[in-house]
């Protein structure tokens, strides 16, 4: 890996990552497997990528329908596109709620985007980290390892170096980063679940993801926590991070986002004035709550919980006041599922 880079370099900057196929994907095809190693970036860029020769396999270039046994050793030169060399920095509001010499934390608004991308080239996250941490020009997509939808609120890790990259892309892969958010859905839950199923394009709506054989396995685990008149407030916990898992995932067992405009359809069984709330809240109701990983320089679990974003809040409390319901403390934090050792350090974001 380029360790002398400037930051005027970025244009040109590949970065150079090394990996040893795991047993379980033996039989795969060599541009299926990279796709699960590196699952931030499309098996179609990585299948041209072993085209042009920036993919060897023990040392010598390959095809994509490669089949792999299994503890091949695979050096992967990432190439940027053009698009990605010419990102900008934009003065762009960020909330970065804790920060040190190797990673960021940033509570994110709905509304915006985290990468540049078609018809999104400019005003996102990315421009923003680029304006405020200058040095990330050196770091492949500014540090970006992991991604919120447009209209979800909430954390977000971003690493400041290529090691603190490497080692948190590598946590996400081995599924060790924790990460928690609250929903609510329609119908009623009660209890507690896990949706085990794969995730992949849709077959007609391409625009959409779907539960579909082909997909790349995906595991979302659920508790309800708060039941109103016809919604529920639900705590989701990510093992995998596909492309819309949650909303897919919900929408996949009869209960959809509220007011998400993709996978949710109407309100059902909500009274006239849930359902004029509902239509007033302009995106799919969810928020990342909760963070937690293991430093990427001292090894300390650390964990960060940010409070629900003020339109999510007066959503509650409209919801509240439908069914009937007193006012409740939110006191989530004081009931933590599954996930927390002993020596987990806790940041609280403030309200």
């Amino acid at each position: 890996m380029n360790s002398t880079i400037e930051p005027d370099d970025y244009s040109d900057f590949t970065e150079e990552r090394v990996l040893t196929v795991p047993r379980e994907l033996a039989g795969e095809r060599l541009d299926a497997a990279l796709a699960s190693l590196m699952p931030e970036y499309s098996r179609s860029r990585i299948s041209n990528w072993i085209k042009d020769g920036l993919v060897t396999v023990d040392g010598k270039e390959s095809v994509p329908k490669l089949k792999l046994w299994g503890g091949e050793h695979l050096c992967v030169h990432i190439q940027a596109n053009p698009e990605e060399t010419s990102f900008q920095a934009e003065d762009i509001p960020l909330d970065v709620v804790y920060e040190d010499e190797s990673i960021l934390v940033i509570d994110k608004p709905a509304g915006l985007v985290v990468h540049p991308g078609s018809g999104n080239w400019s005003g996102t996250v990315l421009n923003g980290l680029l304006f405020a941490f200058p040095e990330l020009k050196t770091v492949p997509r500014a540090g970006i390892v992991h991604r919120l939808d447009k209209d979800t609120s909430g954390l977000m890790v971003v690493a400041r170096t290529l090691t603190a990259q490497n080692n948190l892309v590598q946590q996400l892969q081995a599924r060790t980063v924790k990460r928690h958010y609250l929903a609510i859905v329609q119908g009623k839950l009660a209890g507690d679940g896990t949706v085990d199923a794969p995730i992949g394009r849709h077959p007609r709506e391409r625009i959409k993801m779907a539960v579909v054989h082909t997909g790349k396995p995906a595991i979302t685990h659920w508790r309800a926590i708060e039941q109103f008149a016809a919604h529920t407030l639900v705590e989701c916990r990510l093992e995998t991070g596909r492309t819309h898992q949650i909303r897919v995932h919900m929408a996949h067992i009869g209960h959809p986002l509220a007011a998400d405009p993709v996978y949710g359809g109407k309100p059902r069984l909500a009274s006239q004035e849930m359902t004029l709330a509902l239509e007033d809240f302009n995106r799919q109701a969810l928020h990342a709550r909760k963070l937690s990983l293991v430093h990427p320089e001292n090894g300390k679990t650390m964990t960060w919980k940010a409070p629900v974003p003020e339109d999510m809040t007066a959503l509650l409390y409209a919801l509240r006041a439908d069914a009937g319901m007193a006012e409740e403390e939110e006191d989530w934090d004081d009931d933590d599922w599954g996930d927390e050792d002993d020596n987990c350090e806790i940041f609280y974001v403030k309200e």
